[in-house]
């Protein structure tokens, strides 16, 4: 394989290439090995890691329009690398962020000091529509409202920034380690050279995060996940993480509640049940207190929850931590809270709830992403400079209509990384997908979930809009 036609741009950082064109230090066995294998040996390589998704059954579904449907995730066979120190200072930025996000989300349920002192504007918070007043007083274990993070990450030239926080039911640790087995089995002498660090104890770690937050003294209680089921767009996640954490897979009409428990049905009878890792949006947990309409909760839970008798992962309400608008002040959360400088910095956001934010955004549509705040897998978004001026004037209506709903963001130059396109080596744009684990320590395996804009020339890494995922390799000291 060769590099000569590869694009290099000095706009867009290369995860793999210097300006000059020279491999970075860390990449060099990679791009080494890649010079010696022949095209069609790659190609065959690529085959047989799309063959592996495939006969493993790892898909995403897509909603909505022509191309819906369930789908065999995409991926790439080129791992992305990291190098330790760079590893090292993304793993102290993310528990430094996710311990804050816990101490906020205290905070608001509990006492409001960060709102009282006018560091986050009330209506921001209790207008939010992710805001429970049903978790005002609720003791957490621990304090982890947010057990399992996946936050978003993305490098420019001007180094690592965070995008956004994942705190409801962050997904794509199923591909994480589904490519680091897929792409390993390929490339073992490289991959046993390079000292990668391992992602595969991912389950034994979110096993050990869930024991520590379950409300009784038990060497081994029991874990359920909680699954909306089968036509759920990660499904398949779900049934991989039980089995990973030696949990039973269960939908609402599995569980039932009786004297303040929770229990599951079982062929030898009822098991109590001590933590819900649920993969549940908040609003179809518990008919009684959310949507009355919901088929996919359990009736009475939220009042085991609330007597501390069985715990909830993540805890219902984090969602307003990971609102688009509230993401603008976590730098100032960092500060309130740890008074530590953040280790990640944010990405300049607009918030259109301000006059002066909302005005700046209508001015510059063709030149900014604009989100809705609730929205996430690239949905309900404008790329101002991939929009048609049709597209733009129709958003900006909605726009109008209500400010508070949208935030905007300056397009950013993600960085690339190579790819292997219809037989040649592609510069395509990535981010990066850490997971965090907090009970009453911080874990974070050393690996992240890449996803990959296969698209030539698309920012959008979301599998639902056209994305795919990479191996990202953490190297070892």
């Amino acid at each position: 394989m060769d590099f000569d036609a590869y694009d290099l741009d000095s706009a867009f950082y290369d995860e793999m290439f210097l300006p000059d064109g020279t491999p970075r230090d860390h990449c060099r066995g990679l791009y080494e090995s890649l010079l010696r294998l022949p095209v069609d040996e790659l190609v065959r390589m690529q085959e047989r890691v799309t063959h592996s998704f495939s006969s493993e059954g790892i898909t995403f579904t897509v909603y909505g329009g022509e191309e819906a449907g369930e789908r065999i995730m995409p991926v790439d066979c080129l791992p992305r690398i990291l190098p330790a120190d760079e590893w090292r200072h993304l793993e102290a930025g993310l528990a430094q962020r996710l311990k804050a996000l816990n101490r906020f989300l205290s905070d608001i349920y509990g006492s409001a000091h960060i709102v009282e002192d006018g560091v986050v504007p009330v209506d921001l918070v209790r207008g939010c529509p992710q805001y429970r007043v049903e978790m005002r007083g609720v003791p957490v274990p621990h304090g982890t409202y947010v057990a399992v993070c996946g936050t978003d990450l993305v490098r420019t030239n001007e180094g690592f920034h965070v995008l956004e926080d994942n705190l409801r039911v962050p997904s794509g640790v199923s591909y994480m380690v589904a490519n680091r087995k897929a792409v390993k089995a390929n490339l073992r002498r490289l991959y046993r050279s390079c000292k990668v660090r391992e992602v595969e104890q991912y389950g034994r770690l979110l096993r050990e995060t869930l024991k520590e937050l379950a409300p009784r003294e038990e060497n081994d209680p029991c874990v359920v996940l909680l699954t909306p089921g089968v036509y759920n767009a990660a499904f398949y996640e779900h049934i991989y993480l039980a089995h990973e954490i030696g949990a039973t897979l269960v939908e609402g009409r599995d569980l039932l509640v009786d004297g303040g428990y929770v229990y599951m049905r079982t062929t030898s009878g009822l098991q109590r049940v001590d933590v819900i890792y649920r993969r549940v949006d908040d609003d179809f947990l518990d008919p009684l207190v959310f949507r009355p309409d919901s088929l996919l909760g359990l009736p009475g839970l939220m009042g085991v929850y609330r007597a501390g008798n069985v715990t909830l992962v993540n805890a219902p309400g984090t969602g307003v931590a990971d609102d688009k608008s509230v993401y603008a002040y976590v730098p100032d959360m960092i500060r309130y809270y740890l008074a530590e400088e953040p280790l990640l910095r944010n990405v300049k956001t607009y918030i259109c709830r301000r006059p002066e934010d909302f005005e700046y955004t209508l001015d510059n549509l063709r030149d900014l992403v604009v989100k809705r705040v609730g929205e996430s897998g690239g949905y309900g978004m404008l790329v101002g400079p991939e929009s048609t001026p049709d597209e733009r004037d129709a958003y900006a209506r909605e726009l109008r209509e209500n400010p508070a709903d949208f935030i905007s963001q300056p397009v950013l130059d993600l960085s690339r990384a190579p790819c292997l396109i219809e037989g040649r080596a592609a510069a395509r744009h990535v981010d990066l997908r850490p997971f965090v684990l907090h009970g009453r320590e911080t874990r974070i395996v050393p690996g992240a979930f890449c996803r990959v804009a296969l698209r030539e020339g698309s920012l959008v890494v979301n599998s639902s809009q056209g994305g795919g995922g990479k191996d990202v390799w953490v190297l070892g000291d």
